[in-house]
Protein backbone atom coordinates (compact mmCIF):
# COMPACT_ATOMS: atom_id res chain seq x y z
CA UNK A 1 0.00 0.00 0.00
CA UNK A 2 1.35 3.06 -0.81
CA UNK A 3 1.52 6.39 1.51
CA UNK A 4 2.20 9.75 1.49
CA UNK A 5 3.83 11.28 4.59
CA UNK A 6 5.24 14.02 6.39
CA UNK A 7 9.43 14.05 6.25
CA UNK A 8 9.28 14.29 9.93
CA UNK A 9 7.37 11.15 10.22
CA UNK A 10 10.87 9.31 8.17
CA UNK A 11 12.32 5.67 10.34
CA UNK A 12 14.85 4.02 9.40
CA UNK A 13 12.99 1.01 7.52
CA UNK A 14 10.54 2.48 5.54
CA UNK A 15 10.36 1.56 1.76
CA UNK A 16 11.09 5.16 0.02
CA UNK A 17 8.25 4.84 -2.85
CA UNK A 18 8.53 8.26 -4.40
CA UNK A 19 10.02 11.67 -3.49
CA UNK A 20 7.68 14.61 -4.02
CA UNK A 21 9.33 17.57 -6.00
CA UNK A 22 11.80 17.56 -8.91
CA UNK A 23 14.76 14.82 -8.61
CA UNK A 24 17.04 17.58 -8.95
CA UNK A 25 16.25 19.05 -5.73
CA UNK A 26 17.06 16.14 -3.47
CA UNK A 27 19.84 14.56 -2.48
CA UNK A 28 18.92 11.09 -3.79
CA UNK A 29 19.82 9.72 -7.12
CA UNK A 30 16.72 7.60 -7.43
CA UNK A 31 13.49 7.96 -6.34
CA UNK A 32 13.01 4.73 -4.84
CA UNK A 33 14.96 2.77 -2.43
CA UNK A 34 14.87 1.16 1.37
CA UNK A 35 15.69 3.55 3.93
CA UNK A 36 18.10 1.48 5.80
CA UNK A 37 21.33 3.68 6.53
CA UNK A 38 21.25 6.42 9.45
CA UNK A 39 23.26 9.00 6.90
CA UNK A 40 20.33 8.55 4.38
CA UNK A 41 17.57 9.24 6.79
CA UNK A 42 19.25 12.23 7.75
CA UNK A 43 19.54 13.51 4.26
CA UNK A 44 15.85 13.08 4.14
CA UNK A 45 14.83 14.96 6.65
CA UNK A 46 17.60 17.69 6.07
CA UNK A 47 16.71 17.76 2.09
CA UNK A 48 14.12 20.47 1.47
CA UNK A 49 11.63 18.20 0.66
CA UNK A 50 8.15 18.46 2.84
CA UNK A 51 6.45 14.66 2.34
CA UNK A 52 7.22 11.51 0.37
CA UNK A 53 5.11 8.04 -0.50
CA UNK A 54 6.45 4.88 1.57
CA UNK A 55 5.07 1.20 0.38
CA UNK A 56 4.08 -0.49 3.33
CA UNK A 57 4.25 -3.68 1.67
CA UNK A 58 8.05 -3.20 1.45
CA UNK A 59 8.93 -1.51 4.40
CA UNK A 60 7.72 0.05 7.87
CA UNK A 61 4.09 1.73 7.88
CA UNK A 62 4.25 4.82 9.78
CA UNK A 63 1.63 2.94 12.15
CA UNK A 64 4.27 0.16 13.15
CA UNK A 65 7.26 2.45 14.58
CA UNK A 66 5.57 4.29 17.75
CA UNK A 67 7.90 6.61 19.08
CA UNK A 68 9.13 4.48 21.77
CA UNK A 69 9.75 1.90 19.72
CA UNK A 70 11.81 4.32 17.36
CA UNK A 71 13.03 5.60 20.08
CA UNK A 72 14.44 2.34 21.36
CA UNK A 73 15.75 1.22 17.82
CA UNK A 74 17.62 4.54 17.44
CA UNK A 75 19.63 3.63 20.44
CA UNK A 76 19.73 -0.09 19.95
CA UNK A 77 21.57 0.72 16.51
CA UNK A 78 23.68 3.53 18.02
CA UNK A 79 26.62 1.47 18.81
CA UNK A 80 26.91 -0.11 15.39
CA UNK A 81 26.76 3.61 14.32
CA UNK A 82 29.44 4.56 16.22
CA UNK A 83 32.07 2.13 15.11
CA UNK A 84 31.04 2.73 11.04
CA UNK A 85 31.98 6.58 11.87
CA UNK A 86 35.42 5.45 13.72
CA UNK A 87 36.29 3.50 10.17
CA UNK A 88 35.72 6.31 7.98
CA UNK A 89 38.05 8.64 6.71
CA UNK A 90 37.41 12.00 8.32
CA UNK A 91 36.08 14.88 5.50
CA UNK A 92 38.27 17.82 4.79
CA UNK A 93 37.83 21.48 3.39
CA UNK A 94 38.01 21.56 -0.21
CA UNK A 95 40.98 23.90 -0.53
CA UNK A 96 42.53 21.12 1.95
CA UNK A 97 42.24 18.67 0.05
CA UNK A 98 43.16 19.70 -3.12
CA UNK A 99 47.16 20.61 -2.17
CA UNK A 100 46.74 16.89 -1.83
CA UNK A 101 44.86 16.32 -4.55
CA UNK A 102 47.26 17.59 -7.36
CA UNK A 103 49.76 15.23 -6.06
CA UNK A 104 47.85 12.22 -6.81
CA UNK A 105 46.71 13.75 -10.04
CA UNK A 106 50.00 14.43 -11.31
CA UNK A 107 51.79 11.12 -9.89
CA UNK A 108 48.71 8.88 -11.75
CA UNK A 109 49.27 10.94 -14.57
CA UNK A 110 53.20 9.94 -14.85
CA UNK A 111 52.33 6.23 -13.99
CA UNK A 112 49.78 6.02 -16.48
CA UNK A 113 51.89 7.82 -19.21
CA UNK A 114 54.72 5.03 -18.49
CA UNK A 115 52.24 2.27 -17.72
CA UNK A 116 50.62 2.64 -21.47
CA UNK A 117 53.90 3.28 -23.11
CA UNK A 118 55.82 0.29 -21.73
CA UNK A 119 52.37 -1.55 -23.54
CA UNK A 120 52.93 0.42 -26.79
CA UNK A 121 56.82 -1.31 -26.49
CA UNK A 122 55.07 -4.54 -25.83
CA UNK A 123 55.43 -5.13 -22.27
CA UNK A 124 52.92 -6.41 -19.92
CA UNK A 125 49.95 -3.96 -17.92
CA UNK A 126 51.22 -3.20 -14.02
CA UNK A 127 47.84 -3.91 -12.45
CA UNK A 128 49.42 -3.94 -9.29
CA UNK A 129 50.42 -0.61 -9.86
CA UNK A 130 46.93 0.61 -11.15
CA UNK A 131 45.12 -0.74 -7.95
CA UNK A 132 47.56 1.33 -5.66
CA UNK A 133 46.69 4.27 -7.69
CA UNK A 134 42.63 3.81 -7.33
CA UNK A 135 43.43 3.25 -3.72
CA UNK A 136 45.32 6.77 -3.09
CA UNK A 137 42.53 8.31 -5.75
CA UNK A 138 39.59 6.71 -3.56
CA UNK A 139 41.10 7.71 0.07
CA UNK A 140 41.33 11.38 -1.57
CA UNK A 141 37.70 11.27 -3.04
CA UNK A 142 36.37 10.06 0.74
CA UNK A 143 38.34 12.97 2.50
CA UNK A 144 36.39 15.49 -0.30
CA UNK A 145 35.12 14.25 -3.35
CA UNK A 146 35.10 17.81 -5.20
CA UNK A 147 38.94 18.22 -4.99
CA UNK A 148 39.84 15.28 -7.81
CA UNK A 149 36.37 16.01 -9.55
CA UNK A 150 37.80 19.87 -10.21
CA UNK A 151 41.35 18.67 -11.50
CA UNK A 152 40.10 16.42 -14.08
CA UNK A 153 39.15 19.21 -17.04
CA UNK A 154 43.25 20.17 -16.45
CA UNK A 155 44.53 18.94 -19.73
CA UNK A 156 45.86 19.47 -23.09
CA UNK A 157 45.58 17.92 -26.08
CA UNK A 158 48.69 16.27 -26.18
CA UNK A 159 48.34 14.95 -22.80
CA UNK A 160 44.67 13.69 -23.40
CA UNK A 161 45.16 10.33 -23.98
CA UNK A 162 46.69 9.48 -20.99
CA UNK A 163 44.91 12.06 -18.86
CA UNK A 164 41.25 10.66 -19.96
CA UNK A 165 42.05 7.16 -18.33
CA UNK A 166 43.13 9.45 -15.12
CA UNK A 167 39.46 11.22 -15.45
CA UNK A 168 37.21 8.20 -16.09
CA UNK A 169 39.22 6.65 -13.36
CA UNK A 170 37.94 9.11 -10.72
CA UNK A 171 34.70 9.36 -12.77
CA UNK A 172 33.76 5.68 -12.19
CA UNK A 173 34.98 5.70 -8.38
CA UNK A 174 32.58 8.63 -7.89
CA UNK A 175 29.57 7.58 -9.58
CA UNK A 176 30.09 3.97 -7.62
CA UNK A 177 30.04 5.96 -4.79
CA UNK A 178 26.59 7.69 -5.55
CA UNK A 179 25.19 3.87 -6.54
CA UNK A 180 26.26 2.43 -3.30
CA UNK A 181 28.77 0.53 -4.71
CA UNK A 182 31.61 -0.14 -2.12
CA UNK A 183 34.88 -2.35 -1.17
CA UNK A 184 36.75 -4.67 -3.47
CA UNK A 185 33.71 -3.70 -6.00
CA UNK A 186 34.66 -0.18 -5.94
CA UNK A 187 38.52 -0.50 -6.17
CA UNK A 188 37.71 -2.74 -9.78
CA UNK A 189 35.37 -0.48 -11.31
CA UNK A 190 38.35 2.43 -10.59
CA UNK A 191 40.88 0.20 -12.02
CA UNK A 192 38.33 -0.89 -15.54
CA UNK A 193 38.27 3.37 -15.57
CA UNK A 194 41.91 3.86 -15.40
CA UNK A 195 42.54 0.80 -18.17
CA UNK A 196 39.56 1.47 -20.27
CA UNK A 197 41.41 2.69 -23.35
CA UNK A 198 44.76 0.78 -23.19
CA UNK A 199 43.84 -0.54 -26.49
CA UNK A 200 44.60 2.59 -27.74
CA UNK A 201 48.25 1.61 -27.23
CA UNK A 202 47.51 -0.63 -30.67
CA UNK A 203 46.69 2.22 -32.56
CA UNK A 204 49.62 3.86 -34.93
CA UNK A 205 50.39 7.45 -33.04
CA UNK A 206 49.82 9.04 -36.40
CA UNK A 207 46.04 7.44 -36.49
CA UNK A 208 45.65 8.75 -33.02
CA UNK A 209 47.01 11.95 -32.67
CA UNK A 210 45.61 12.41 -36.00
CA UNK A 211 44.23 16.55 -36.55
CA UNK A 212 42.34 16.22 -39.15
CA UNK A 213 39.36 13.92 -40.39
CA UNK A 214 40.38 9.91 -40.57
CA UNK A 215 39.39 8.14 -43.17
CA UNK A 216 37.23 5.21 -43.05
CA UNK A 217 39.85 2.92 -42.63
CA UNK A 218 41.63 5.06 -39.85
CA UNK A 219 38.45 4.88 -38.32
CA UNK A 220 37.90 1.16 -38.27
CA UNK A 221 41.97 1.21 -36.90
CA UNK A 222 40.16 3.56 -33.76
CA UNK A 223 37.24 1.83 -33.18
CA UNK A 224 39.16 -1.86 -32.85
CA UNK A 225 40.73 -0.73 -29.83
CA UNK A 226 38.52 -2.03 -26.96
CA UNK A 227 38.78 -5.21 -28.72
CA UNK A 228 42.42 -4.80 -28.50
CA UNK A 229 42.27 -3.80 -24.84
CA UNK A 230 40.40 -6.60 -23.88
CA UNK A 231 43.41 -9.14 -25.51
CA UNK A 232 46.19 -6.88 -24.01
CA UNK A 233 44.24 -7.38 -20.37
CA UNK A 234 43.50 -10.90 -21.10
CA UNK A 235 47.27 -12.04 -20.67
CA UNK A 236 47.48 -10.27 -17.16
CA UNK A 237 45.81 -13.00 -14.29
CA UNK A 238 45.53 -9.93 -12.36
CA UNK A 239 42.97 -8.26 -14.80
CA UNK A 240 39.26 -8.50 -13.08
CA UNK A 241 36.25 -8.99 -14.78
CA UNK A 242 35.05 -5.18 -14.48
CA UNK A 243 38.16 -4.26 -15.85
CA UNK A 244 37.73 -6.65 -18.98
CA UNK A 245 34.23 -5.68 -19.40
CA UNK A 246 34.59 -2.09 -19.79
CA UNK A 247 37.32 -1.76 -21.31
CA UNK A 248 35.51 -4.06 -24.18
CA UNK A 249 32.12 -2.94 -23.92
CA UNK A 250 32.49 0.95 -22.89
CA UNK A 251 31.47 2.25 -26.28
CA UNK A 252 28.34 -0.39 -26.48
CA UNK A 253 24.82 1.86 -26.69
CA UNK A 254 21.85 1.05 -24.81
CA UNK A 255 20.03 0.73 -28.28
CA UNK A 256 22.48 -1.69 -29.82
CA UNK A 257 24.34 0.91 -32.19
CA UNK A 258 27.50 0.92 -30.42
CA UNK A 259 30.83 -1.20 -31.09
CA UNK A 260 32.60 -3.75 -30.88
CA UNK A 261 29.62 -6.05 -30.79
CA UNK A 262 26.79 -4.39 -30.93
CA UNK A 263 25.18 -5.46 -27.69
CA UNK A 264 22.06 -3.12 -26.51
CA UNK A 265 20.91 -3.07 -23.23
CA UNK A 266 19.56 -6.61 -21.96
CA UNK A 267 23.32 -7.38 -22.16
CA UNK A 268 24.97 -4.72 -21.18
CA UNK A 269 26.29 -5.25 -17.13
CA UNK A 270 25.91 -2.28 -15.18
CA UNK A 271 30.11 -1.76 -15.40
CA UNK A 272 29.84 -1.14 -19.06
CA UNK A 273 27.19 1.66 -18.79
CA UNK A 274 29.00 3.27 -16.46
CA UNK A 275 32.01 3.74 -18.48
CA UNK A 276 29.83 4.30 -21.14
CA UNK A 277 28.62 7.82 -19.30
CA UNK A 278 32.04 8.47 -17.92
CA UNK A 279 34.10 7.92 -21.28
CA UNK A 280 32.06 10.27 -23.40
CA UNK A 281 31.46 12.74 -20.41
CA UNK A 282 35.06 13.45 -20.36
CA UNK A 283 35.88 13.06 -23.78
CA UNK A 284 33.48 15.67 -24.77
CA UNK A 285 34.56 18.19 -22.44
CA UNK A 286 38.20 17.52 -23.42
CA UNK A 287 40.64 19.30 -25.41
CA UNK A 288 41.80 17.09 -28.30
CA UNK A 289 44.04 17.56 -31.30
CA UNK A 290 40.69 18.37 -33.65
CA UNK A 291 38.54 19.84 -31.38
CA UNK A 292 37.65 22.12 -28.57
CA UNK A 293 36.31 20.85 -25.62
CA UNK A 294 32.43 21.37 -24.47
CA UNK A 295 31.66 23.34 -21.41
CA UNK A 296 30.80 21.22 -18.32
CA UNK A 297 27.34 21.93 -17.99
CA UNK A 298 26.50 22.04 -22.33
CA UNK A 299 27.48 18.65 -22.21
CA UNK A 300 25.68 17.10 -19.51
CA UNK A 301 22.45 18.65 -21.91
CA UNK A 302 23.60 17.15 -24.65
CA UNK A 303 24.01 13.99 -23.14
CA UNK A 304 20.53 13.96 -21.58
CA UNK A 305 19.00 14.55 -25.18
CA UNK A 306 21.16 11.57 -25.90
CA UNK A 307 20.30 9.56 -23.33
CA UNK A 308 17.12 7.89 -24.20
CA UNK A 309 19.37 5.60 -27.08
CA UNK A 310 23.00 6.18 -25.86
CA UNK A 311 23.01 5.63 -22.23
CA UNK A 312 21.23 4.25 -19.10
CA UNK A 313 18.60 6.15 -17.83
CA UNK A 314 19.48 5.41 -13.95
CA UNK A 315 23.04 5.19 -14.57
CA UNK A 316 22.83 8.18 -15.84
CA UNK A 317 20.66 10.08 -13.61
CA UNK A 318 23.33 9.33 -10.47
CA UNK A 319 25.96 10.64 -12.95
CA UNK A 320 24.38 13.82 -12.55
CA UNK A 321 23.55 13.53 -9.40
CA UNK A 322 27.49 13.03 -8.83
CA UNK A 323 29.01 15.68 -10.56
CA UNK A 324 25.88 18.46 -10.59
CA UNK A 325 23.79 20.05 -13.50
CA UNK A 326 27.12 22.43 -13.16
CA UNK A 327 29.90 20.78 -12.34
CA UNK A 328 32.88 21.86 -10.89
CA UNK A 329 34.52 24.08 -13.38
CA UNK A 330 31.82 25.64 -15.05
CA UNK A 331 31.35 29.06 -15.30
CA UNK A 332 28.25 30.39 -14.14
CA UNK A 333 26.35 34.23 -14.75
CA UNK A 334 24.40 34.85 -11.24
CA UNK A 335 21.42 36.85 -10.47
CA UNK A 336 23.59 39.37 -8.97
CA UNK A 337 24.73 40.37 -12.03
CA UNK A 338 28.72 38.40 -11.10
CA UNK A 339 29.89 35.87 -12.86
CA UNK A 340 32.06 32.79 -10.98
CA UNK A 341 32.83 29.40 -11.11
CA UNK A 342 31.63 26.21 -9.41
CA UNK A 343 34.15 24.45 -7.73
CA UNK A 344 31.45 22.76 -4.95
CA UNK A 345 28.67 20.20 -4.86
CA UNK A 346 26.03 20.67 -2.78
CA UNK A 347 24.25 17.88 -1.26
CA UNK A 348 21.38 19.86 -0.54
CA UNK A 349 20.61 20.41 -4.60
CA UNK A 350 21.77 20.29 -7.96
CA UNK A 351 21.04 23.69 -8.39
CA UNK A 352 22.81 25.44 -5.66
CA UNK A 353 26.36 24.56 -5.67
CA UNK A 354 29.29 26.56 -4.08
CA UNK A 355 30.67 29.52 -6.52
CA UNK A 356 33.77 31.03 -6.18
CA UNK A 357 32.61 34.77 -7.68
CA UNK A 358 35.35 36.95 -9.12
CA UNK A 359 33.95 39.23 -12.00
CA UNK A 360 31.21 41.87 -12.07
CA UNK A 361 29.19 42.12 -14.97
CA UNK A 362 27.94 45.72 -14.47
CA UNK A 363 31.85 47.31 -14.37
CA UNK A 364 33.31 44.10 -16.63
CA UNK A 365 36.15 44.00 -13.98
CA UNK A 366 37.13 41.62 -11.74
CA UNK A 367 36.34 42.00 -8.31
CA UNK A 368 37.55 40.34 -4.59
CA UNK A 369 37.19 36.80 -4.95
CA UNK A 370 34.39 34.97 -2.51
CA UNK A 371 33.57 31.62 -1.66
CA UNK A 372 28.73 31.66 -2.25
CA UNK A 373 27.40 28.98 -0.96
CA UNK A 374 24.05 29.12 -3.03
CA UNK A 375 22.26 27.11 -0.90
CA UNK A 376 22.77 29.71 1.43
CA UNK A 377 22.67 32.51 -0.28
CA UNK A 378 18.90 34.62 -1.63
CA UNK A 379 21.84 34.90 -5.43
CA UNK A 380 20.86 32.13 -7.98
CA UNK A 381 22.07 30.87 -11.06
CA UNK A 382 20.90 32.80 -14.36
CA UNK A 383 22.55 30.72 -16.86
CA UNK A 384 25.85 28.79 -17.47
CA UNK A 385 28.77 30.80 -19.55
CA UNK A 386 31.09 30.44 -21.93
CA UNK A 387 34.77 31.41 -20.19
CA UNK A 388 36.11 32.43 -24.09
CA UNK A 389 33.27 34.55 -24.77
CA UNK A 390 34.21 36.72 -21.60
CA UNK A 391 37.74 36.60 -22.53
CA UNK A 392 38.05 34.68 -19.19
CA UNK A 393 41.31 31.84 -18.65
CA UNK A 394 39.20 29.41 -15.67
CA UNK A 395 42.74 27.67 -14.88
CA UNK A 396 44.21 31.20 -13.41
CA UNK A 397 41.07 31.31 -10.84
CA UNK A 398 41.58 27.53 -9.75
Amino acid sequence: MLKKIHVADARLGMYVHKICGNWMEHPFWKDSFLLSEQSDLEKLVNSGVSEFWIDTVKGHDIDVLQPEAAKAEQVSDTPVQVVSVIKKIEKVPLEEELQVARKIHSRTKEAVTTMFSEVRMGKAVQVDEAIILVDEINQSMQRNTNALLSLIRLKTADEYTYLHSVAVCVLMVALGKQLGIKGEELKQIGVAGLLHDIGKMAVPIEVLNKPGKLTDKEFDIVKDHPRRGWEILKTVYQASEPALDVCLHHHERMDGCGYPDKLSADNLTLHARMGAVCDVYDAITSERCYKKGWEPADAIKKMAVWKDGHFDETVFRAFVKTIGIYPNGTLIKLKSGRLGMVVEQSEKSLVTPMVKVFFSIRTNAHIPVEIVDLSKSMDTIVSAENPFEWGLDLEKIQ
